[in-house]
């Protein structure tokens, strides 16, 4: 299987498990009454596995984003800016007088 194939498919799985675990979360504190709600509902479970699908897509992406862009090769050496100016002359500018 290709690298990059495999890193897809690891960091959308740890995508869905962060997804996993911020439901929990969600559900633990009771956010927005979100836990009676699905609770007392005949069509909660249906309801908890949107909210685990939605979001696991949103994680997945942003873990997969965030494992690339850690590939890119990190700078060596000192970084450089702008030079700084050792000294100053003025600049002549011709004037004509009328």
């Amino acid at each position: 299987m290709p690298k990059l194939i495999r890193l897809y498919i690891t960091q959308t799985a740890w995508g869905f498990v962060i997804s996993a675990i911020f439901v929990g979360v969600l559900l633990a504190l009771n956010v927005a009454n979100l836990r009676s709600l699905i609770s007392g509902s005949d069509i909660g479970l249906i309801a908890l596995v949107m909210i685990w699908i939605m979001n696991g897509i949103v994680f997945a992406g942003v873990q997969f984003a965030y494992a690339i862009m850690n590939m890119a090769e990190k700078p060596q050496g000192p970084r450089r800016g702008t030079p700084v100016a050792v000294d100053f002359k003025p600049a002549p500018v011709k004037v004509e007088q009328s």
